[in-house]
């Protein structure tokens, strides 16, 4: 069994020349730092999450899965510690481009408003106020940084010299047609979807495919509508929990030497509580 490969929180592992597995992990990172302790069962709570927003907009574009299904893995993995948190997905060409669809201003788009007016180099209009919504979801592309360091907020048009201009516009439109989509949706389960980021590869026929995670939270922010309120910052079904306990604790730059159970805790919590209101389901590990 060869590991292709880990990033912060997901595992790769080589099943063929066209195929590989994709693990989700129990790590959670947060300032681009892996923290010490794993979160019990978050993978599984990400990967089902996943699952669930992969298959809503398939009519939009194709993704990587070949099948999410235990029995249908090939026999090495089929063991326990792949149940629930795998994927076993085709292998694309990846695109250098993170696809960041933005429908609030928040985050680091709310302090590049503040520094210059902008976003990604979209001039944004004078007056907006924390937590705000846009008049129409704002695309911001990201070049994709090393584990451990910050992706890069550019602009469209450097996104398009590094993919060029069809591909370019082809997973701006993309990107918001899924977020579109997905934002609609969320409001139903009572959940404001402020931004999220997609990942995009090319098969062998050059085709455009979604690929990794999907609106998961540690790849979106969600927030409760019924506790919304513009001007401030908003509690998100994330980790944002665990941003603001590191943020307080003096942990901005690296990670603890442990977190408090509590902490952990309440982090799973909040994960396990997206995945019940976005899919109506109770988590059946």
């Amino acid at each position: 069994m060869k590991k292709n490969g880990n990033g912060k929180v997901r595992d790769l592992y080589e099943v063929d020349e066209n195929s590989i597995m994709l693990v989700v992990s129990d790590r959670i990172s947060a300032f681009d730092n892996i923290m010490p302790q794993e979160i019990r069962d978050k993978g599984i709570i990400l990967n089902q999450i996943s699952e669930f927003w992969f298959d809503y907009v398939s009519d939009i574009v194709p993704n990587h899965i070949i099948t999410d299904k235990f029995e249908e893995f090939p026999k090495m993995f089929q063991k326990e510690e792949f149940r629930g948190r795998s994927m076993w997905v085709k292998k694309l060409k990846m695109l250098p481009v993170e696809c960041v669809v933005r429908g609030y201003i928040t985050g680091s788009a709310w302090k590049d408003y503040n520094n210059t007016g902008e976003i990604s180099g979209i001039k944004i209009p004078k007056g907006m106020k924390e937590s705000e919504k846009f008049k129409e979801a704002l695309f911001s592309p990201a070049a994709k940084a090393e584990i451990g360091e910050h992706d890069e907020n550019i602009s469209f048009e450097k996104a398009v010299e590094l993919l060029g201009l069809e591909l370019a516009e082809k997973v701006k439109t993309t990107s918001l047609a899924i977020y579109n989509k997905c934002a609609k949706y969320a409001l139903t389960r009572g959940i404001i979807l402020a931004d999220t980021k997609f990942e995009f590869g090319l098969d062998e026929n050059g085709e455009l495919v979604l690929a990794d995670e999907v609106l998961t939270p540690d790849s979106s922010r969600f927030w409760s509508l019924s506790r919304y309120e513009v001007g401030r910052e908003q509690e998100s079904f994330d980790k944002q929990y665990l941003r603001n306990w590191l943020k307080a604790n003096g942990y901005v730059n690296k990670a603890p030497d442990e977190l408090p159970q509590e902490v952990l805790d309440i982090t799973k919590e909040k994960y396990l509580e997206c995945y019940e209101k976005i899919t109506g389901r109770k988590m059946a590990y």
